[in-house]
């Protein structure tokens, strides 16, 4: 299966992510923002394609070998139906989680992480864009939760599905 956890800077998608795997067998996780790192001289709105790309081969391998993957991305709508065409043909469960906490605890340092003014600044654009309300997958607002609360949500949503 693929999960994608999808949602703001600072929304607690990697956390989330880290407790899924740790919880489903054979999980992978994919963070996008590394394969960045191999091409990080192209800007980054120009860069986004090209590691989207990459991230679909990597998760089409990952399942031909029968290995499970979490990707925490956020996710615009544009790059939805990219990533819906791009695995269009995979042959397993793909499932999209957005979290939406609220606006001005996203903007705050929250356990280790100190936010820097870009990321203050990108977590507003993508505010604005509507990454924390996109028309697909679930929405959860994480605002008040623990990372575990919010990944039995997910973990149950899956079982019954």
């Amino acid at each position: 299966m693929v999960i994608f956890i999808n949602g703001s800077i600072n929304s607690g998608k990697s956390t989330i992510a880290k407790i899924l795997a740790s919880k489903i067998k054979n999980t992978a996780i994919l963070e996008i923002d590394f394969l960045r790192d191999f091409i990080n001289f192209i800007p980054l709105e120009k860069s986004i394609n090209i590691n989207l790309e990459n991230a679909c081969l990597l998760i089409k391998n990952f399942v031909k070998h029968k290995i499970n993957v979490v990707v925490p991305y956020p996710i615009s709508e544009k790059n939805y139906l990219f990533l819906k065409k791009m695995l269009k043909n995979l042959k397993t469960e793909i499932y999209f989680y957005t979290l939406n906490p609220k606006l001005s605890l996203v903007l705050k340092n929250r356990g280790k992480r100190k936010l820097n003014n870009w990321e203050k600044e990108r977590i507003k654009y993508h505010y604005k864009i509507k990454i924390n309300k996109p028309s697909f997958g679930k929405i959860i607002d994480n605002s008040f939760e623990e990372p575990e609360e919010t990944t039995k949500k997910i973990l149950k949503d899956i079982i019954t599905l």
